[in-house]
């Protein structure tokens, strides 16, 4: 078990470069031969991912480097696939923060770095696309740092080192070069910095198995799939487990089929697993997001994992229309309440819920992107249902009525800026900042909303 293990996660804001950055993490590493054709943003495999150029799954791979083994995590930068993103984290020991080199932190840069940073995870700052004409990598490093401090970073995470890249053109350095040139060879220095500053994991291999499971996978020969990092011990095909629910809930007895790592793009099976390793398990029918596999004789139960709460909540129901049954071939509620039972199994930051109304049921999500994908899901699937308008969701908190606050950022021309102004404040939008770019001509203008 003296393998050397990097487990890193790939942290932006939507279309900062993440996903194209992987790809050239996978071809310069040599996972794919020469004579693979490879389509670009691989890792983006889902059809609406593809469609709609984001990502909206947390997927693994894993490349090898100098002798380590790199898994790599592939996240959304969309705040309503916060789910997704905690659940990702959990099984890091690093995180690599994408920066555009033009744009700077954005506001959901903000979301993703605030879950890394909360969880005590060393940021790595990749200054990515440095060969956009209007990119200032001073003024971006700046600002990163700034961020970091606004949430509370500790002395050892504000000391983050920062790599420069062209992750379309497939090159990094740790030094700035001069414009319109390529200032290094290849992604070497992304991979060394990797090495250097995002610590091996300490796990003891003769301790009690401890293997949280973060995410879930089916296959029509296995049936479930369980993925999650090994925080200790050590697991192999045929071994005795104990699934338990946190510290305090349930727990069933089970027994390990196969046991599987990350090769590139590919899954493999191994003989064993130790401390470090992200492996997906198959043999236990009823595992769920957030359970422990344990030793039944010295069981080491994790907390389970926790998400953010719903913000936005719609009624998901039967289409009742003069029109129904024409388009679905799956249209009865129980049909319909059978499907958001099985996204409830790996859609942690989903809540369902039924209602008074025969056929009816409430469905609270991170936000109208969030249950968007879930209905266009469906709708591909052969579902046919009639939805409501999204609704916020307000809670009460000590005797007092809370609602859920956005950071919001405008970038407008001056003379559009009173009418998005007014817009906002009908809104309850709180005026934060205002930032005129002169050179530029437009007017940048944050609010709370």
């Amino acid at each position: 078990m003296s393998k050397q293990i990097r487990n890193i996660a790939i942290i932006a804001h939507v279309d900062h470069g993440k996903t194209t950055m992987v790809d050239q993490l996978l071809r310069q590493s040599g996972t794919f031969a020469d004579h693979e054709k490879v389509v670009d943003t691989v890792m983006d495999n889902n059809a609406i991912e593809r469609e709609r150029g984001i990502t909206i799954l947390a997927k693994n791979c894993a490349v090898s480097w100098e002798g380590t083994h790199i898994n790599i995590v592939d996240t959304p930068g969309h705040a309503d696939f916060g789910g997704e993103v905690e659940r990702a984290l959990s099984m890091v020991d690093g995180v690599v923060l994408l920066i555009d080199a033009q744009e700077g932190p954005m506001p959901q840069t903000r979301f993703v770095t605030k879950k890394a940073l909360a969880l005590g995870l060393k940021p790595i700052v990749v200054v990515n696309k440095v060969d956009k004409p209007g990119a200032n990598c001073d003024k971006v490093v700046n600002a990163a740092f700034d961020l970091f401090d606004k949430l509370g970073a500790t002395d050892e995470q504000l000391d983050f080192p920062v790599v420069y890249a062209s992750g379309i053109n497939g090159w990094t350095s740790l030094e700035e070069g001069a414009p319109g040139e390529q200032w290094g060879p290849d992604m070497s220095a992304l991979f060394n910095t990797v090495l250097k500053h995002v610590p091996p994991n300490s796990g003891n291999p003769d301790a009690p198995l401890q293997l949280q499971i973060s995410a879930l996978d089916f296959s029509t020969f296995v049936g479930r799939i369980g993925v999650g990092r090994i925080s200790q011990g050590k697991i192999k095909p045929g071994m005795d487990v104990l699934v338990m629910e946190g510290p305090d809930g349930k727990s069933t007895k089970g027994r390990i089929n196969q046991v599987l790592t990350f090769q590139g793009l590919d899954r493999m099976q191994t003989p064993e697993a130790g401390p470090g390793d992200i492996v997906l398990i198959n043999g236990i029918e009823d595992i769920g997001i957030g359970v422990t596999v344990t030793d039944p004789a010295n069981p080491a139960p994790l907390p389970m994992l926790k998400v953010d709460e719903p913000t936005l909540t719609m009624n998901f129901c039967v289409n009742a229309s003069p029109l129904a049954g024409r388009e679905g071939k799956y249209v009865t509620s129980r049909q319909l309440w059978d499907r958001l039972q099985k996204e409830l199994q790996h859609n942690v930051a989903l809540r369902v819920k039924e209602t008074d109304e025969e056929g009816v049921f409430d469905v609270a999500g991170r936000g109208e992107l969030h249950l968007t994908i879930l209905l266009e899901n469906m709708r591909r699937e052969g579902y046919e249902l009639a939805v409501s308008k999204p609704r916020v969701v307000f809670r009460d908190i000590n005797g007092e009525r809370h609602e859920p606050i956005e950071l919001v950022t405008a970038d407008i021309e001056e003379t559009h800026q009173g009418g998005v102004m007014q817009a906002l404040g009908e809104r309850k939008g709180e005026l934060v900042t205002v930032v005129v770019a002169l050179a530029v001509g437009f007017t940048q203008t944050r609010w709370y909303k």
